[in-house]
């Protein structure tokens, strides 16, 4: 499984089913400033706020952006209700990998929320923007979920640079700002057993 980080709270995850690529790209939203694809061909499309100031998907990608349980292209998606109408929090099993994705927030989950995303392997964690996590409050989601890894994401970069940067939540989890990653490459045998591991990327 890669996953890449596409600004903002855009992520994409690229995994394999039957030998073939599943390629999913979940908060696909146009920011208003700086770089961005202006398309892109996913299989799977997935939307934490609802699918208004969506880029444009090209092909006949699966959506959902609303509550509900699925599989398709071998990737188990289970989207439970967020705080706000329309929103969503994520978990994505493929590759005998499970990957939690929070979208935009920055309330702690209720009981419900977390019964979903619970003992992750992978979280997808929004720091640095005013509707995002501090640093302090993150470190407490982690606390409760217990990820082996943690993607940050949401931080400062092109399309939001009035977010603050990662290196608050590094700080905080005690991690070190190790250069930023183009892509985290993960496999089920190779996940962390011990600590938690944060993998920072780069934005593509």
């Amino acid at each position: 499984m890669h996953l890449t980080w596409l600004g903002t709270t855009a992520i994409k995850i690229q995994t394999k089913h039957n030998g073939n690529d599943v390629v999913l790209i979940i908060d696909p939203y146009k920011p208003s400033v700086g770089a961005f694809p202006r398309s892109l061909a996913p299989d799977i499309g997935l939307y934490t706020r609802g699918e208004k100031n969506s880029i444009t998907l090209s092909g006949k990608p699966f959506i959902l952006s609303q509550p509900g349980e699925c599989e398709t292209g071998g990737v188990l998606i289970t989207a439970t209700a967020g705080h706000e109408p329309g929103s969503t929090i994520l978990r994505i099993d493929a590759e005998g990998i499970s990957v939690a994705h929070l979208g935009l927030i920055n309330k702690t989950p209720t009981n419900k929320q977390f019964d979903v995303i619970s003992g992750v392997d992978v979280l997808c964690l929004p720091v640095g923007n005013a509707d995002a996590f501090t640093a302090e409050a993150a470190m407490k989601i982690v606390s409760i979920i217990e990820p082996k890894i943690i993607i940050p994401m949401a931080y400062k970069s092109d399309n939001d640079p009035d977010a603050k940067p990662v290196d608050n939540f590094l700080k905080e989890m005690g991690a070190s700002s190790e250069k930023p990653e183009s892509k985290a490459i993960l496999k089920k045998k190779d996940l962390p057993q011990e600590e938690t591991q944060v993998i920072v990327l780069t934005k593509e």
